[in-house]
């Protein structure tokens, strides 16, 4: 059950800490220590203060020699953030493609964000909440080799603790951008598993600001917080939580693994 959410989590609210970017024909891929499967997992996001704000699935499943992965997320108040990456494994990850649908009050806006590796092409649709205006956008990037949209964790999974790394993704500025972030391990932290200890690392996930740190300060009131990931070390690396905005101008939220319940079950 560890393992379930490793190949996919979104960090859209990374747009709101980005430093734009060029592709540089040196950036290298990562390289696959552990390879992804099929399967069926269950989560759960939380506010900060441990409130429960949404449940969902992830599913993953490979075909042609690619890995499908799409990770819903269902609101209370009717909210959904669907999240799909495609991607391959062979001795490096590659993204192929990545498609995020986020829309409901639970959002600052509707978006609908489509990214095509082969073509390196992008589609944006974002509807704003507060006037209803509804914008649309497409073009092209240079892409690098290591543009991980939707696949951060599963970076995190294939480093050793000794390990960091900066990879690219494009964020949305609102208009999309390709972006640095920086992987950095910062020390073990003990997690229970009823009576079992396991050993995580923590990972921070820092986007390079540079000259924009100013701006984004500005825009937010504040500069933007790093992200983080803890990720269980021992045999086979799996996902135990991740922290950080989701959205633009967003709260900190958690996503960690979940166990459905028994209808009529007391358990929250």
């Amino acid at each position: 059950m560890m393992r379930l959410l490793a190949a996919v989590l979104f960090l859209p609210a990374l747009a709101a800490q980005a430093q734009e970017q060029s592709a540089d024909p040196k950036d290298a891929p990562v390289a696959v220590r552990f390879a992804e499967g099929a399967v069926h997992g269950f989560v759960v996001l939380r506010s900060e203060s441990g409130t429960i704000l949404a449940h969902g699935d992830l599913l993953q499943t490979p075909k042609g020699g690619a890995i499908t992965t799409e990770m819903v997320l269902r609101f209370a108040d009717g909210s959904l953030l669907d999240e799909t990456v495609v991607f391959t494994q062979h001795d490096v990850f590659t993204m192929l493609s990545y498609h995020l649908v986020q829309r409901g009050p639970a959002f600052d806006r509707d978006i609908d964000f489509e990214l095509v590796g082969a073509r390196q092409a992008y589609r944006l649709i974002t509807k704003d909440h507060e006037d209803g205006k509804e914008e649309a956008d497409s073009g092209t990037f240079d892409l690098p080799a290591d543009v991980y949209n939707g696949m951060v964790l599963t970076v995190l999974k294939n480093l050793s603790a000794r390990d960091s790394a900066t990879i690219h993704m494009v964020a949305l500025t609102p208009k999309p951008r390709m972006i640095q972030l920086e992987l950095r391990a910062t020390g073990e932290q003990k997690v229970l598993s009823g009576a079992h200890r396991e050993t995580t690392v923590h990972w921070v996930i820092h986007p390079k600001l540079g000259a924009l740190t100013g701006f984004f300060a500005k825009l937010l009131g504040k500069t933007p917080p790093d992200n983080h990931a803890w990720i269980v070390t021992d045999d086979v690396p799996a996902f135990v939580r991740f922290e950080g905005p989701l959205y633009l101008k967003g709260p900190i939220w958690r996503i960690e693994l979940a166990v459905p319940a028994w209808p009529g079950s007391d358990s929250k």
